[in-house]
């Protein structure tokens, strides 16, 4: 196989992907190669296009060794192992990540010009490249789209090696590609014309695209950062509120993570689309996480929650709304604890990969209708939920996804559990309201 120019890759990668067109997809392309591949994608499915930049971190004294990757807006995908195994301190890892998000957005900026980016929250997104070599790349693409709020993430190149599934296995939910040919040594060498694409081009890809599809979906009409003045702690988060909401999610999310969760803003975009408004916030200051044991404070962290449900009860936006919790890990413990404090001020609750043992003493005062979410092979958790089903008192179930571990990264697990936690939202939460 192989293939004129990126040009003719795109129009037969385009052929493979034709299934997607009912979704109304989002395309986006890797630069600057993929851009031209994407362009094609793109206007075979008359979908919008846009250009993916992300900027990988690397390890101060090891540059080559990623310790997380960036993209725009606040995505952020960091490898937690890496920086504890080279000793990264939180100064060291702000310091790389300020350098390269200033790169990040001069190239952004280069590319794009002065049209806005398109929101992935709530879309499918296929990222494009023109072939798969090492794939890393693609990998940090793919994360940091998810970490957009993608609701589905297809990674699609007209060539790669024929182990590339298995080499980026979890990455994307569906991977395509045209050829797969054995042997590969190069990306380059299945394209009669494989010039390097200049920014020219794909700044002319990008407009040419623009102009085809001058109208994009609107973004919801609040969907912003906000600051949250909690006793005497301030605290950031994301509120994001779809037109028409009747009911409003707030994430806790558990030990180690924050609003920037990649998960749970995946679970968020679903609740959007669905027109559930959603609050992702950091339940503990930047000098709070530096004491662990505040992680596992669930008191602490539940009145954190009390407190934040009290400003959405008198916020413009969201005063009307109904109130629920998702929360995972640790966070859904603190979840059950502020609703069993709140009642009736809490409509519904969901855990996914919970820890409700945690909140063992208040169980049975929770009033709020409770959905627990453990994977099918995280067996020491699901043996701590089904204990804390039995404690329980309020109408509550127990959903089991198969074949998902703890952290929900196996292909199409992650979906699935967003997709009870909308069903039970809208149940138990918007009907209601």
């Amino acid at each position: 196989m192989r293939f004129t120019d990126r040009a003719d890759a795109g129009r037969q990668l385009a052929g493979r992907l034709a299934h997607l067109r009912g979704d109304h997809p989002v395309v986006v392309g890797l630069p600057r190669g993929g851009v031209p591949v994407a362009a094609e994608v793109a206007r075979e499915l008359g979908a919008p296009l846009d250009v993916i930049v992300v900027r990988k971190l690397g390890v101060p004294f090891q540059p080559e060794l990623a310790m997380g990757a960036i993209g725009e807006g606040d995505a952020r995908v960091i490898n937690h192992a890496v920086v504890h195994a080279a000793g990264v301190t939180g100064h060291d890892l702000a310091a790389v990540e300020a350098e390269q998000r200033t790169e990040l957005t001069r190239r952004a900026r280069r590319f794009r010009g002065e049209r806005p980016r398109i929101s992935l929250a709530g879309r499918v997104v296929v990222v494009v490249d023109d072939g798969i070599a090492t794939g890393s790349t693609a990998r940090v693409a793919c994360a940091v789209v998810r970490s957009e709020g993608a609701s589905r993430v297809v990674l699609a190149v007209p060539v790669a090696p024929t182990d590339w599934t298995r080499r980026l296995a979890g990455a994307a939910d569906e991977f395509v590609s045209v050829a797969t040919p054995e042997p590969f040594h190069a990306v380059g060498e299945f394209y009669d014309d494989f010039a390097q694409t200049t920014d020219d081009e794909v700044i002319g890809c990008l407009r040419e695209a623009s102009l085809a599809l001058p109208h994009v979906a609107d973004p919801p009409p609040r969907d912003s950062a906000v600051t949250l003045t909690i006793g005497d702690v301030t605290l950031d988060g994301h509120l994001t509120v779809p037109e028409r909401s009747r009911a409003v999610v707030v994430f806790a999310h558990g030990s180690g993570s924050s609003r920037h969760s990649p998960r749970n803003r995946y679970v968020g975009s679903v609740l959007n689309e669905a027109g559930i408004a959603t609050l992702l916030f950091d339940l503990l200051t930047p000098l709070e996480e530096v004491d662990r044991s505040n992680v596992f404070d669930i008191a602490l962290l539940a009145q954190r929650l009390v407190g934040v449900t009290r400003w959405l009860n008198e916020d413009e936006a969201t005063g009307e709304l109904s109130v629920g919790y998702f929360g995972a890990s640790t966070g859904a413990a603190a979840a059950l604890v502020a609703a069993a404090e709140l009642r009736a001020g809490v409509g519904a609750v969901v855990s996914r990969g919970g820890r409700p043992d945690l909140a063992a003493p208040r169980l049975a005062r929770v009033t709020a209708p409770t959905l627990l979410i453990v994977g099918g092979l995280d067996s020491v958790v699901l043996d701590l939920n089904r204990t804390a089903l039995a404690q329980l008192r309020c109408e509550s179930s127990l959903a089991i996804v198969p074949g998902a571990t703890h952290l929900f990264e196996e292909p199409g697990t992650l979906r699935r559990a967003a997709e009870l936690a909308r069903s039970w939202f809208l149940a138990h939460l918007v009907e209601s309201a």
